[in-house]
């Protein structure tokens, strides 16, 4: 006999809507939309034991994060602005800034690394590559 799985992906337009409004209130939450659990529960129109009966085992699934996040390592110029520019250049591409990862400037260098989500299909990472490579300021810039 085969072992029921974990974890199971089910499109939400047949998932009981409790799931549906328990994602809602955690997103309502998250947001700061709702100022804590009670409200976020009224907001989305359930319980607030329905809350938190299902808030630890319904999860938002988001299908465009999963393969469109990528990791940047840049080198950059001690030198102000440098950083700002190369965030203003990303946001122009279309690049979703997640976090940034900058440390303390050795020889006149930082490194800088960079969890990206692009935009699908506005531009690719080797063009992002290429695009922060010509910045001035910017030494090597690489992904993995």
């Amino acid at each position: 006999m085969s072992e029921t799985p974990k974890y199971l992906l089910i499109d939400s337009t047949i998932a009981p809507d409790i799931f549906v409004r328990v994602v809602r209130a955690k997103q309502l939450i998250a947001q700061g939309k709702a100022q804590n659990s009670s409200q976020a529960a009224r907001m989305a129109g359930i319980s607030r034991s329905a809350y938190y009966k299902y808030k630890d085992f319904v999860h938002r699934f988001d299908e465009h994060l999963q393969n469109s996040v990528t990791t940047l390592y840049v080198t950059l110029e001690d030198e102000p602005g440098v950083l700002s520019n190369l965030l203003t250049q990303l946001y122009k591409a279309g690049a979703n800034i997640i976090t940034v990862n900058q440390n303390i400037p050795v020889d006149g260098v930082a490194p800088v690394s960079l969890a990206v989500r692009l935009d699908s299909g506005r531009v690719s990472v080797d063009e992002l590559i290429a695009m922060m490579q010509s910045l001035d300021g910017v030494v090597r810039a690489t992904n993995i």
